[in-house]
């Protein structure tokens, strides 16, 4: 049976968001106040402008350490867990109600489409007091997958 040989393709910025817009499972790593990584697996879109958002509660661990720090990364995954994946890190902000309302409509379409109700989809993220956080990415490795050493093939 062959071998599966690693591989890493490095990107442009353009060809980045390509491969992240449809990746919605991501490992969201922030630094805690104590400058350890809190790591958190959520579902995250990409905006218009490329940026990475993920929908959260605004006194979640992962909010507190965006607005403290200002700084995030991703591991973007494939649904198949040995497909390709990349570690994107960046500028974050951490976008509170109202102005997060716009950018939670987006986020939505991002990752679901069109909302049958969009009225009814504000009036719950107003209800939940939802947040948003916004990963502007400055920094990213190959869109890598994984297996053995090209040596080894």
């Amino acid at each position: 049976m062959p071998r599966t040989i690693a591989t890493n393709t490095t990107v442009d910025r353009a060809a980045l968001t390509e491969f992240l817009r449809p990746r919605h499972h991501v490992i969201l790593l922030t630094p805690r106040a104590d400058g350890s990584v809190q790591g958190s697996p959520v579902t995250a879109g990409v905006d218009a402008q490329g940026r990475i958002v993920v929908s959260t509660y605004p006194e979640r661990a992962k909010a507190a350490n965006v607005a403290r720090h200002g700084r995030a990364s991703v591991i973007a995954l494939s649904e198949d867990f040995d497909g390709p994946w990349v570690q994107v890190d960046g500028d974050a902000e951490l976008l509170r109600l109202p102005e997060a309302l716009d950018p939670l409509v987006e986020y939505f379409r991002s990752i679901s489409g069109e909302h049958p109700d969009w009225d009814e989809y504000r009036q719950a993220m107003s209800d939940q007091g939802k947040a948003l956080i916004r990963i502007t990415p400055t920094r990213w490795g190959p869109i890598a997958t994984g297996g053995f050493p090209a040596r080894l093939g």
